[in-house]
C-alpha cells in the first residue's frame, strides 16, 4: 500500500484511507504507462523502418554477388584434368 494514500494514529496504525487520494495516484500512473506505451510505438516503428531497410540492402547485395557469381563462371573455364597414360 502506497503510505501517501493511509493516515495514522499516534500508535502508527492506519486510521483513514485518503480514497481521495486513490484516483488521482491511478490517474497518473495510467498516463506514465500511456506515455511508455506510446514510445515503444515510436521506437516499434522506426525499429520496422530500420529493418526494411536493411533487408531491402541485404537483398541488393545478394543480387550484386549472384551477379558477380555468373560473371566468376562464365569467365573461369572448367578446370581441365590430364590423364597420364605412362
Amino acid at each position: 500500500m502506497n503510505p501517501d494514500l493511509v493516515v495514522r494514529d499516534e500508535n502508527g496504525d492506519i486510521y483513514i484511507v485518503r480514497y481521495d487520494a486513490v484516483n488521482a495516484m491511478l490517474l497518473n500512473e495510467f498516463l506514465k504507462a500511456h506515455r511508455e506505451i506510446e514510445e515503444q510505438e515510436t521506437t516499434i516503428a522506426q525499429l520496422k523502418s530500420r529493418m526494411e531497410s536493411l533487408t531491402a540492402t541485404v537483398k541488393e547485395q545478394a543480387a550484386q554477388i549472384q551477379k558477380v557469381s555468373a560473371q566468376l563462371e562464365v569467365s573461369n573455364p572448367a578446370p581441365q584434368t590430364v590423364v597420364n597414360n605412362q
